[in-house]
């Protein structure tokens, strides 16, 4: 069996995350991996992890966009078969996003083992494109929407990789706040902030007791076109906050916090999860087949937290859900308890497990034939 992997995802942290956290698993077993990703993911990509340029683009839009896209991912294609012959790698893992797709293709053109992964509770559009002809089609939840008619015998659920930091801080236990003590609350809404975060939260704030307010220890990720506005108002709450457009340490910040207000992209949820936070959930209403409010949903049926819809997102509801919290810190110990149930901590285990058995059952076969 071939001692090499080649990964492929596209260019959004949700896609690239888990690639990085499988390639780091392969590679401390002793296999030599490539990332193949498009312009977009060369910002997630450590320097020491081999990677490769793959032309990719989203065929949405107008009809010229549309054909534009086709000859690009041509393009991705032909690059593609020619990294496949180099590398010879036992097995393809496709993690989404259309950089994935020229190599999935390219893949089976040459009768490569691929493996697919989806990270969100509903399977992605690339990923629909190649769950068909895929060796094993890897879930993050089981009730994932789109996967209901893959063959069952092929389809399994090992969870979403998260990045090492938050493997390592996994084991830190969930404390709710005592009566009195303040309350840690973090805001994230992706690697620029969410606008509809930077006004609600504020609003939400604005309208607690005044006893309420002095309780919060409050740090918001902010987009910087937000930053001045959003400090203003707490200055004249005469209330103190943490806001910066991006936090280096938002692990550990996320560790030490006692409820978490997010967006609920796929490694968002999958980081929350790992850690065992309660959260308030505000999917993004523009994401792509409404992936966000369905990830959002699987964790409030769990009762690991309380989905907002961006829509339906008023300052008097955000108040409402800061002051239970406040009041009874019980039901944030049960929703943190609930999400550590839901998470799958041994994620990139299980996918490498998955890649690593498809390559030898497919050397094998080779060796008899």
């Amino acid at each position: 069996m071939s001692r090499s992997f080649l990964i492929a995802a596209g260019g959004t942290g949700g896609h690239m995350f888990p690639a990085v956290a499988l390639a780091r698993e392969l590679m401390r077993r002793g296999y030599r991996v490539v990332l193949a990703s498009d312009r977009r993911g060369a910002r997630y990509l450590p320097a020491d992890l081999e990677s490769a340029r793959i032309a990719s683009a989203s065929p949405s839009g107008s009809p010229v966009r549309k054909i534009r896209a086709l000859v690009t991912l041509a393009g991705g294609l032909i690059q593609s078969l020619g990294l496949l012959i180099r590398r010879r790698p036992g097995a393809v893992a496709a993690l989404g996003g259309y950089a994935s797709a020229p190599v999935a293709i390219a893949a089976r053109l040459l009768g490569t083992p691929v493996v697919v992964h989806e990270q969100n509770a509903v399977l992605g559009r690339a990923n629909r494109l190649m769950a068909g002809h895929a060796a094993r089609i890897a879930l993050t939840f089981a009730s994932t929407r789109g996967a209901e008619g893959l063959p069952e015998a092929r389809v399994l659920v090992t969870g979403n990789p998260v990045r090492a930091e938050f493997d390592t801080l996994a084991g830190r236990a969930y404390r709710p706040p005592a009566d009195g003590e303040p309350l840690r609350l973090i805001v994230v809404g992706g690697s620029q902030g969410a606008r509809v975060l930077s006004e609600m939260v504020p609003a939400g704030i604005a309208l607690l007791a005044e006893g309420q307010r002095a309780r919060l220890r409050l740090t918001q990720q902010c987009r910087p076109e937000d930053l001045d506005r959003v400090q203003a108002t707490y200055r004249n709450l005469g209330f103190e906050a943490e806001l910066r457009p991006f936090f280096d340490d938002l692990p550990d910040r996320l560790a030490d916090a006692h409820l978490v207000v997010s967006r609920s992209g796929a490694s968002s949820v999958a980081e929350i999860l790992a850690l065992g936070r309660p959260a308030l959930l505000v999917p993004y209403r523009h994401a792509a087949d409404d992936h966000q409010r369905a990830n959002a949903d699987v964790l409030a049926n769990a009762g690991a937290a309380r989905v907002l819809p961006e829509a339906e997102l008023t300052a008097e509801q955000l108040r409402d859900h800061l002051a239970e919290a406040l009041a009874s810190p019980e039901g944030l110990a049960e929703m943190a308890a609930a999400a550590r149930a839901l998470a799958r901590p041994d994620a990139a285990a299980r996918l490498a497990d998955t890649l690593v058995g498809v390559a030898g059952r497919v050397a094998a076969e080779e060796a008899l034939a």
